[in-house]
């Protein structure tokens, strides 16, 4: 195996809410089951803002993150069997699990439910004892267990978000069995919902797009939405009610789920995938009246995440993307944050 340097450059967030600073970082060298990645790009994920910004609980600083990972296998340990070097690769979410759990078993990694629990790509403890360090780096080494195969037909700058934001979309619209005959609404048009309006159109479900306001709405009817509506408009929960098998939330505002709900078909189900930052107050009679459900989703198991990448390739599926360089990626954040992108930023990882 080719010798591999074990310090990469990097982009970390020294401290929370600190900006991202160019850095270097150790990764491991491999073993006998590890993929050696040349990152070629990684995608700009709302989560990473949250993580780096301390939003959901302590973590240990400095933080390189980035979970939406494409690049080039550059050398593979000797017991790799299902990569070789050359390979077009992926790294989504997560880089171990305990793989011994009825979860993991189930290809269900996600839900692993292992001392460790699922092993984020990022901020998280991996069973070496240290903590892992995501994309917004040159080279990262995972298991081969946990990287995934990108098709050729996909360029890998716009298959990058599908590791986090593709398979987020994808494992609640196979689920709840989005297809033909079944009405999906997606609440959204952002970095995921774009997404899901393309998968869930390829699937063959009539697809509405529900958005605060028609800005958008051109670009969601090209994208493979059938109906676009603003919520601005209290209209929209009088013309709509009762007319949806699926809604999937990929916003993390408080709406009024009193209202959402209502837009449910007996037996609907509403999927929240956004993480609002004041629970909600569970509205019980919107849920008893219809036999209806609120439900919850994180991304998908390795097997279903290849599955979504080949279901993309067979579809012609990717993100709409504007990339940019590692220098431009505080700047990137604040316009996340004021929603200022269509649909997904990806980093260069040449420029790290």
């Amino acid at each position: 195996m080719t010798h591999t340097h074990t310090t990469v450059a990097a982009y970390a967030a020294p401290a929370p809410g600190a900006p991202l600073e160019k850095t270097t970082i150790a990764r491991r060298e491999p073993g006998a089951h590890d993929v050696v990645i040349d990152i070629k790009y990684a995608g700009i994920c709302h989560s990473d803002i949250h993580m780096v910004r301390g939003h959901w609980g302590e973590r240990q600083y400095p933080i390189v993150p980035g979970h939406e990972i494409a690049g080039v296998v550059a050398a593979v340990g000797p017991g790799v069997t299902r990569y070789a070097v050359g390979d077009r690769v992926g790294v989504g979410c997560m880089v171990d699990s305990c793989r011994e759990c009825e979860n993991c078993r189930a290809g269900l990694e996600q839900y692993c439910t292992g001392e460790l629990g699922m092993v984020g790509t990022y901020a998280a403890l991996g069973r070496d004892g240290q903590h892992t360090q995501g994309g917004y780096s040159r080279r990262i080494v995972v298991d081969e267990n946990y990287v995934l195969r990108i098709p050729d037909s996909l360029p890998l700058d716009a298959a990058a978000p599908l590791l986090c934001a593709g398979i987020t979309l994808y494992s609640p619209l196979v689920h709840w069995q989005a297809g033909p005959g079944r009405r999906v609404a997606v609440v959204g048009l952002g970095g995921l919902g774009h997404l899901g309006v393309k998968i869930a159109h390829a699937m063959g479900a009539e697809v509405t797009v529900l958005s605060q306001s028609l800005r958008k709405r051109e670009d969601g009817l090209r994208l493979g939405a059938d109906h676009y509506h603003a919520t601005a408009d209290p209209a929209t929960f009088r013309e709509l009610a009762g007319r949806f098998d699926l809604i999937i939330n990929t916003v993390s505002a408080d709406l009024d789920l009193d209202a959402y709900l209502g837009l449910l078909r007996t037996d609907g189900t509403m999927v929240q995938l956004g993480v609002p930052e004041t629970p909600y107050a569970l509205p019980a009679f919107a849920l008893l009246g219809g036999r209806r459900s609120l439900a919850g989703s994180m991304i998908g198991g390795i097997p279903e995440t290849q599955e979504m990448l080949d279901f993309c390739a067979r579809h012609g599926i990717t993100a709409e993307i504007e990339r940019i360089s590692a220098e431009q990626v505080n700047e990137a954040y604040e316009r996340v944050l004021a929603s200022d992108v269509r649909y997904r930023f990806v980093i260069d990882a040449e420029t790290i």
